[in-house]
């Protein structure tokens, strides 16, 4: 049986064992990942899913700030078992991110992936037209979701790792 949680110190190996079978070393020079390099996940955002004992997905946010000033959470990586995918695992993970910051009161999500499975949840590239990541990506690919009407309206920029405390999401939310 599935169940998702929160994820503990004991779930660190086997979440790197995933990612690993997941994206290999190349993970490593994302763009995404200068978003994450030298940081914890955002309180209370950091999830696996496990079958009995076994990980076998992950997902993650992070807090981040939308060029000068505007507060946002950065969703990944998401990485799912290969011998568990199709079975929702995925979907039920990425849902219960979103729910989790809404109602921690985080105003908007920001990724890089693929538009017609994040659209499912509401992801649009419309939504981060006008922010730009820390080194190459594309564009079709940084999609956004707003938690709070709004909440990107007027944001532009680099997208860079936020210096606010973890535990504060609405920070610089009204900032243009």
């Amino acid at each position: 049986m599935i169940s998702i949680r929160k994820e503990r110190p004991p779930d660190v190996a086997a979440r790197e064992a995933l990612l690993d079978e997941a994206f290999g070393e190349y993970r490593w020079r994302k763009s995404s990942q200068r978003l994450r390099d030298g940081r914890q996940p955002a309180a209370g955002l950091a999830f696996v899913a496990t079958d009995g004992k076994r990980v076998v997905a992950t997902a993650r946010l992070w807090t981040i700030m939308c060029g000068a000033g505007r507060s946002a959470l950065f969703l990944g990586p998401v990485a799912v078992a290969a011998d568990c995918r199709n079975r929702g695992i995925g979907t039920a993970l990425v849902e219960h991110a979103i729910n989790t910051a809404r109602r921690l009161g985080h105003r908007a999500i920001i990724l890089v992936g693929d538009a017609p499975y994040y659209g499912r949840f509401g992801f649009s590239a419309g939504k981060a037209a006008a922010l730009r990541m820390p080194g190459p990506f594309e564009r079709q690919r940084l999609l956004a979701l707003e938690l709070i009407p709004d909440a990107l309206k007027g944001a532009r920029g680099l997208l860079r790792a936020s210096t606010q405390p973890l535990s504060q999401p609405g920070l610089a939310a009204s900032a243009a």
